[in-house]
């Protein structure tokens, strides 16, 4: 189902709860609504559709993933950018990182690891940014 976009400032800077299976629903609700705002949006974090989990999808090089419970547990490479997102209006200065080594786990729960660069590096950023409460 495409759900509203929250713009609410307060729920968004709030750190989202761990996700469980019990979520999936949430990710599928997420990925559709990606989907439908694909023209304008890359990545979509759980916050963004009021859901306070830790759940993100998006663009992976053409191919849309979902990842439950994503840290970053190394980062090399930093650099200024600016971002804008479908939550907040505008664009803003942003610190990010090259390279990112990603834990997650997927569909099936199972745990994952990847180094992820370039542009899938900074969408993983800004999403996992959401999880913890970071607006740009």
């Amino acid at each position: 189902m495409i759900r509203e976009i929250c713009r609410d400032t307060f729920f968004l800077s709030q750190k989202a709860q761990p996700a469980a299976p019990e979520d999936r629903q949430i990710a599928a609700d997420l990925l559709e609504t990606l989907l439908h705002y694909r023209e304008g949006c890359v990545g979509m974090a759980a916050n963004m559709i009021g859901e306070a989990k830790r759940i993100i999808v998006f663009d992976n090089e053409g191919t849309p993933q979902v990842m439950y419970n994503p840290e970053i547990i190394k980062k090399s490479d930093p650099y200024q950018t600016e971002e804008g997102c479908l939550s907040l209006a505008g664009t803003r200065p942003v610190k990010r990182w090259k390279t990112v080594k990603v834990r997650w786990q997927n569909e099936a729960f199972e745990e994952r690891i990847k180094t992820f660069t370039g542009w899938t590096a900074q969408i993983i950023q800004h999403e996992i940014d959401h999880c913890e409460g970071i607006l740009i």
